[in-house]
């Protein structure tokens, strides 16, 4: 029987997909994130088991909920995507029971899973840390390699795709960095339904504490909103222009 690593559960959950949604925070994370808010998510160990049974168990009682709000399951982290056997088989029940599905990412888990996972999700969640490979490994640990990867497999998706982006103050809080992050992503402007600039905060930097481990970025102040609003503004007006010329270029052809 297949089993996820479960690290949490919130179970009304309004700003991880549309509406009124059960969101599974699977435990392991690739990533190391200096602004990472669910630091005790990160290890990939785990004392909490979850089966897909359990899973749609627990969706079942909500699911007039869902159906009024158009709300679904969510599945967050951690970094769902290193848990690809068991979202297949999750992802599979809860599809035969009508419930919505999100998976909030960061691109990063098991390909050969890749292709089965987002015949079945309805909606992908992808935060993209950094537009540049030196940046991101700078804020992660990590090169973008894989988060390329898993993008390229997104022009064969059908659902809906959400992009967020972390903005933390002297980093990307430029519009050059702005017009970076677009380039990087422009080729997929007709499949994106909605960018979300997130401004940094500190609201877990207690959780370092806890675990007795550094906060690289405790010298940094929190994001200001407006700023943070602006700029999401500016991206998505990126995003406008760049669907009408895909669809004035489909009409030529």
């Amino acid at each position: 029987m297949t089993e996820g690593r479960l690290h949490s559960i919130e179970t009304m959950g309004l700003v991880d997909g549309p509406g009124i949604r059960t969101v599974f925070f699977l435990q392991g994370c690739p990533l190391r994130c200096a602004y990472c808010h669910n630091p005790d998510s990160q290890n990939l160990f785990s004392k909490n088991q979850i089966t897909p049974e359990a899973v749609l168990e627990m969706a079942l009682r909500y699911k007039t909920y869902y159906n009024r709000s158009g709300g679904g399951v969510t599945f967050s982290g951690g970094e769902p995507l290193l848990q690809g056997e068991f979202l297949v088989e999750t992802l599979k029940l809860l599809k035969e029971a009508g419930i919505n599905t999100a998976i909030d990412t960061c691109g990063y888990g098991d390909e050969k899973y890749f292709k089965e996972i987002l015949k079945l999700v309805d909606i992908i969640i992808l935060d993209i840390k950094h537009f540049s490979d030196k940046g991101y490994k700078t804020i992660t640990g990590k090169s973008k390699h894989k988060l390329n990867k898993f993008i390229s497999y997104l022009d064969d998706f059908h659902g809906t795709i959400w992009l967020r982006h972390v903005m933390v103050p002297s980093i990307t809080d430029n519009e050059e960095s702005i017009y970076s992050l677009f380039n990087e992503i422009s080729n997929l402007a007709d499949k994106i339904d909605r960018f979300e600039i997130l401004p940094y905060h500190t609201l877990g930097v207690g959780k370092y504490e806890e675990l007795n481990r550094e906060y690289s970025l405790k010298d940094i102040p929190e994001m200001d909103k407006n700023k943070a609003k602006e700029y999401e503004k500016l991206i998505n007006k990126l995003l406008d222009e760049e669907r009408r010329d895909i669809k004035t270029r489909k009409k030529i052809v």
